[in-house]
């Protein structure tokens, strides 16, 4: 009997041995597979065909050093003859959205830009799109929503029920203002007031510059309303209806860019694919039972949690649930 129940635990070891090898087996080739795809985008780059690069910018907007740098690479690429930039965001930081518009203002000067948006491209998505020469957006594109704002919770009285003091000894009593731990106070709201609306101001420069248009004159605007795509092309808050065809139309007869150039995707490295140990971790968790690892990739795909974690002043349109 004790043969048997050996036999039989032996069996279990070698089975689970065996799923544990065919996951990272699995695994390699997965990462091999990405690896090989981001490369090839970038082959024609380095065979040095000219091109049409298309870029993507979509979900939680932040300042990203790999965008950046990808931006300033493009710019410079004698090969690249056009810049096609496809907007899919709620928004995100302000200071992500101002460093992708000057970003893509330095692109415009040497080649023509083009955004076309996707579902939706409001706040610092709308942004984004204002750094290029022309915008294409779909007809039910949610865009607008122009607008600044700061949020933070507030759990002082939370704090106070379950008998927590929060202490802070400060170089001044605008020092950490607004703070999680205590109630925001008049002197409070009104400099915190006075730097949203300082930069709302801003946002607004760049809509009548860009735009050519005075944003009093639009209905709802400056309260920071969005408008589908049909709205925004009627108050010249976008170019025109369509999608990429489009976009590579205006591109082609209003820019003389040879229809005949290919579309190359462009991604930053950091995030053109997952790191060999990332993909590990993903299949095996999946085939494993990794509980930990489903809750984080579901955790990543909720958009109101996603937001948390944006510091600073943000522009980015949620809508209520209410």
């Amino acid at each position: 009997m004790t043969l048997e129940v050996d036999t039989v635990l032996a069996r279990r070891r070698l089975r689970r041995s065996l799923g544990v090898w065919r996951a990272l087996a699995v695994a390699a080739v997965v990462a091999a597979l990405v690896a090989f795809s981001a490369a090839s985008d970038r082959l024609a780059v380095a065979l040095g065909g000219d091109q049409i690069s298309r870029i993507s910018i979509e979900g939680t907007i932040t300042e990203k050093r790999g965008q950046l740098k990808l931006l300033r690479e493009l710019a410079d690429a004698k090969n690249v003859k056009a810049l096609l930039v496809f907007v899919n965001s709620p928004g995100g930081t302000t200071t992500g959205g101002e460093a992708l518009f000057e970003a893509l203002r330095d692109v415009a000067k040497k080649k023509p830009v083009v955004a076309q948006f996707g579902t939706i491209a409001a706040s610092a998505g709308y942004i984004v799109g204002l750094g290029a020469d022309h915008i294409v957006s779909r007809a039910n594109t949610i865009t607008g929503s122009v607008g600044v704002l700061i949020q933070w919770p507030e759990v002082s009285q939370l704090l106070d029920n379950i008998g927590i003091k929060v202490n802070a000894i400060k170089s001044g009593r605008l020092k950490a203002v607004p703070s999680p731990f205590e109630p925001l106070n008049e002197e409070g709201k009104a400099v915190t007031q006075s730097m949203i609306d300082e930069g709302f101001q801003w946002f607004l420069s760049l809509v009548e510059a860009r735009r050519g248009i005075k944003p009093d004159d639009i209905p709802g605007l400056v309260q920071g309303r969005v408008f589908t795509g049909r709205e925004a092309v009627e108050l010249k808050l976008v170019d025109e209806i369509g999608g990429e065809d489009q976009a590579l139309k205006w591109l082609r007869e209003k820019r003389k860019i040879d229809p005949e150039l290919q579309v190359i995707d462009w991604k930053p490295k950091s995030s053109s694919s997952l790191g060999f140990l990332s993909v590990i971790r993903f299949i095996a968790g999946g085939l494993l039972g990794d509980s930990e690892a489903r809750l984080v990739r579901i955790l990543g795909r909720d958009p109101s949690l996603s937001t948390l974690g944006l510091d600073g002043l943000v522009s980015v349109w949620q809508p209520s649930e209410n």
